[in-house]
């Protein structure tokens, strides 16, 4: 790695350095006489907190089902600093009901006075049609830290970068691209950008700015589904379409984000294009929209079965619900009026995880699971299923 290669890695946490520096011209850091007890823990928490409170400063339309949300921090306080492809958890209270949803940043980490997350209208969808139609200029939200490891990194990954997206997986490459640009990284990027109509492209206009104004950036937009005398490329980002964009495969590190049925498609079609696995990585993707398609699901469970769910905690009465098969027990859980910390609810950071007393759930191969976990009966609620009735301790 090239000292070059270094600094801009350092940039990264350029945010970090400046906080250290405004303790430094306090007097901070003079030498080790002048930390105090709750020092360390006080910047640890301003570094990394739990919960930031926000409010909405703009709402920028993007696509027809597709809007741009500014968040800045109320009052004074302040954004920590996160890397170009993290996300961060949205709160919210919607008829009732308390939920999360991670959102990745797709504004840059060198703009240190908001930050942008990018929602596209699910229909149905729960929290994307609440964001979309209800939330507005001067609203005040609630969001986690930053999170996530789907970042560009010097000491591991090629100089030369492929990313695949589909739809609203635009998202971590727009910081990306930005941020790359922002600090003249001296890195190659293609994005290949596929959609069903070209009417569904998100920052278009932003995108081809960056790619005639860079000679590191180039792209090209895929249309699944496109009208009558579309010019463009069409299809999917499967074998043929990346064999045709990326004539040399070789030295390439590739980068996926989009709707689950684009990664059997896009992880396949890197594999029997001999990529090596080293050379992939791909963003969390939530929930599945079909758990019974998923590798493992016992055939034996029908789609409407129906179980019940016990649910115990050292701070309440133990309650009883019923959920279904296909539903996550996270869902079932907020569905009823019960919290449960959660971050990624894509079944890797642990956040949500309970301890299953009794009976089964199928959780997807995918799933982070601790081996310390697994051992002790502890599940990741947002992606475990039940395929009995259950009894589970918050």
């Amino acid at each position: 790695m090239s000292l070059r290669d270094l600094g801009y890695a350092l940039q990264d946490f350029g945010r970090v350095g400046l906080v250290m520096a405004k303790r430094a011209a306090a007097g901070w850091w003079a030498d080790e006489r002048s930390v105090t007890p709750g020092m360390v823990s006080e910047l640890v928490g301003r570094l990394h907190p739990e919960r930031i409170d926000v409010r909405v400063v703009d709402i920028i339309p993007e696509t027809h089902s597709t809007r741009t949300i500014r968040l800045a921090p109320v009052g004074e306080g302040f954004l920590p600093p996160f890397r170009a492809g993290q996300f961060v958890a949205l709160f919210l209270d919607i008829g009732g009901v308390r939920t999360s949803r991670p959102y990745s940043i797709s504004s840059s980490p060198t703009q240190t006075g908001f930050i942008d997350i990018t929602v596209r209208r699910m229909t149905p969808g729960f929290v994307s049609e609440f964001l979309n139609e209800h939330i507005a200029v001067g609203d005040r939200l609630q969001i986690s830290g930053p999170a996530g490891s789907f970042c560009y990194e010097p000491l591991v990954d090629t100089d030369d970068l492929v990313f695949l997206a589909g739809g609203c997986g635009i998202t971590p490459f727009m910081s990306m691209i930005q941020h790359a640009a922002d600090i003249r990284a001296d890195i190659t990027m293609h994005l290949i950008y596929g959609n069903r109509t070209a009417g569904d492209v998100i920052f278009k206009d932003r995108l081809e700015a960056l790619a005639s104004s860079l000679r590191s950036l180039r792209m090209d937009i895929v249309i699944s589904e496109p009208e009558d005398g579309y010019q463009g490329r069409t299809g999917l980002l499967d074998t043929k379409c990346i064999r045709e964009c990326v004539a040399d495969l070789r030295g390439k590190t590739f980068f996926v984000c989009g709707p689950h049925a684009m990664y059997d498609v896009c992880l396949q079609a890197l594999r029997d294009l001999g990529v090596p696995e080293r050379r992939i990585k791909r963003e969390l993707s939530g929930p599945l929209p079909d758990v019974t398609r998923a590798e493992g699901w016992p055939q034996e469970i029908d789609r409407g079965r129906r179980f019940t769910a016990r649910v115990e905690s050292h701070v309440m009465p133990a309650r009883a619900f019923e959920v279904a098969s296909t539903e996550p027990l996270l869902v079932a859980l907020e569905r009823n009026g019960l919290i449960v910390d959660s971050l990624c609810r894509s079944g890797e950071c642990g956040v949500c995880r309970v301890l299953l007393l009794e009976g089964k759930v199928f959780m997807p191969e995918t799933v982070a699971l601790r081996k310390a976990d697994a051992l002790f009966g502890y599940i990741h609620a947002c992606m475990a299923y039940p395929l009995s009735d259950v009894r589970i301790r918050l």
